[in-house]
């Protein structure tokens, strides 16, 4: 049974961006970001796609780590100066920005990651991918743990696509008492009927929030199908975006629907921890 988790306060203004970052030109995507922040001046929280900021391309991730890869110290911290329009954005509008990137650890290990640059432009490799899909698994080193950001008082558990198709994760985070799930995507053009169905399965099976983007544009076969969205605790849809172009989704977590959704649905509070184990099995 997961323990009760205090609801927040007050609401929580929060934004999903879809957008087409250039391959490779780390610096100009982060201009782009902070463009897409500047269009989100209530939100607290923008999200932006998977990979942003060196562009979901493999041939040139492949071709070139070290002009696509942001270096993290041992504390996490990025210090990279093609991302100060980013920061000066954060700082600007007082938000947090959660936005994907390629990471270089100090210990040499290549992940998939969530930024996090905080209100006052502090920019941090937050989460690393768990859940490689596919080729990525050729460039990249999978994430060793979970991770929760706190935000006026809001507890959002930190998904990368791939992540949020398996239930457990979704879970992970509901357990450590997470309000919301913010998934960075790169969904590619075909997928809409998974893109769709998965993240508002998250939202309805956790009763929390799910906050989606999802990249837009580029060229087969690496081209992407927007779709970005934030899902209530049911798993309905407060704001889609289309199958193309770029946009920036704002809507507003409300605590108070989140407790009538939770009391009226209490699969949190009922969920055994071992989820029906040992089973039984019959010969028929």
């Amino acid at each position: 049974m997961t323990p009760a988790t205090p609801l927040p306060e007050h609401p929580l203004t929060v934004a999903a961006v879809q957008a087409e970052p250039v391959p490779g030109d780390v610096a100009g995507n982060a201009t782009t970001a902070a463009r897409l922040v500047g269009r989100a001046p209530d939100a607290r929280i923008v999200v932006l796609p998977e990979l942003f900021l060196p562009a979901y391309h493999p041939p040139t991730l492949a071709a070139d780590p070290a002009g696509t890869d942001v270096a993290a110290d041992a504390d996490g911290l990025v210090d990279d100066p093609r991302l100060d329009p980013l920061r000066a954005a954060a700082r600007d509008g007082g938000a947090t920005v959660v936005v994907g990137a390629a990471v270089r650890h100090p210990d040499g290990r290549r992940t998939i990651s969530s930024l996090v640059v905080d209100a006052a432009g502090v920019a941090r490799s937050a989460y690393d991918k768990q859940q490689l899909w596919g080729g990525e698994r050729d460039l990249f080193d999978a994430g060793r743990r979970g991770a929760t950001l706190l935000v006026d008082g809001w507890r959002l558990g930190l998904g990368i696509c791939y992540d949020g198709c398996f239930p457990e994760h979704g879970r992970a985070a509901a357990a450590d008492g997470a309000h919301g799930y913010l998934c960075p995507s790169g969904y590619l053009a075909g997928s809409a009927h998974r893109r769709d169905l998965y993240y508002a399965a998250r939202a309805l099976d956790n009763t929390m929030y799910v906050v989606f983007a999802n990249a837009v544009g580029g060229a087969d076969p690496w081209r992407f199908s927007g779709g970005a969205a934030v899902y209530d605790p049911e798993g309905r849809p407060l704001a889609r975006g289309a199958d193309a172009g770029e946009d920036v989704l704002v809507a507003t977590l409300d605590p108070g629907a989140l407790a009538a959704t939770r009391a009226a649905h209490t699969m949190l509070a009922d969920r055994p921890a071992d989820q029906g184990l040992p089973r039984t099995v019959l010969a028929g």
